[in-house]
């Protein structure tokens, strides 16, 4: 359950903006503020219907997006290689000393501020 919110939330964030307004709103208050369809439908004005209709359209289409794209699966293998490799330097910094430690360090902080913007 929880891995495909955070699913939706993804494609949500790469592919939210090819989506149309009325789509995009109904999935950033579903999806991101976790309001119910009868939440989003009595805010919104239009029916419990119209909105669903408007989060399964988004969500397929971002599929189909995702699916000849995919964008997504290399940002989360990237970001897993960077922690892979993020955790190696951590154990050898921890075996080193002086400039050699200094460096690995170095290379470890810019490692990690990589992954924050992956």
């Amino acid at each position: 359950m929880e891995n495909d919110r955070l699913e939706r939330c993804l494609l949500l964030d790469f592919y939210g903006e090819l989506l149309t307004d009325k789509q995009r709103e109904c999935c950033e208050l579903h999806f991101n503020e976790d309001l119910s369809l009868g939440e989003i439908a009595e805010q919104l004005g239009i029916s419990r219907q119209g909105v669903w209709d408007n989060v399964r359209r988004a969500e397929s289409a971002m599929r189909d997006i995702e699916n000849k794209t995919g964008l997504i699966r290399r940002f989360s293998r990237t970001r897993d290689r960077l922690e892979k490799v993020s955790e190696k330097l951590a154990r050898l910094a921890e075996q080193s000393e002086g400039e050699t430690r200094k460096m690995i360090e170095s290379v470890k902080d810019e490692i990690d501020s990589m992954k924050l913007e992956v």
